[in-house]
């Protein structure tokens, strides 16, 4: 469960941060500079950076057992900028339970 936490984390964060960069690529290409490059590059990406993120989140949660409705809501934390920063924190901090102790001999 450990690594599918981990694995987890990174990539929610590196949505996060894409998501992020292709948010100012939007204002930079509707905004006055009429710029669109940045979001023709950083779009792609995070359209397949999004689809790890949900098969990470996925099998995180087939391992933690979660009601559906806790994947959906975490799932669609990749789609709003900063929720994913916000999303993994909380999943870590409360919905993954902290392994046992290990037994001393």
């Amino acid at each position: 469960m450990q690594g599918a936490l981990t694995r987890y984390r990174i990539i929610a964060w590196i949505v996060g941060m894409v998501l992020l960069a292709l948010t100012l690529g939007m204002v930079l290409k509707y905004g006055p500079t009429k710029d669109a490059t940045l979001v023709e590059t950083v779009g792609f990406f995070h359209g397949f950076l999004y689809m790890v993120y949900l098969i990470a989140t996925f099998d995180l949660s087939r391992r933690v057992p979660w009601p559906f409705k806790r994947m959906v809501l975490v799932m669609l934390a990749g789609t709003v900028p900063f929720l994913s920063f916000w999303a993994e924190r909380h999943v870590t901090r409360h919905w993954v339970p902290e392994p046992a102790p290990a037994l001393s001999e």
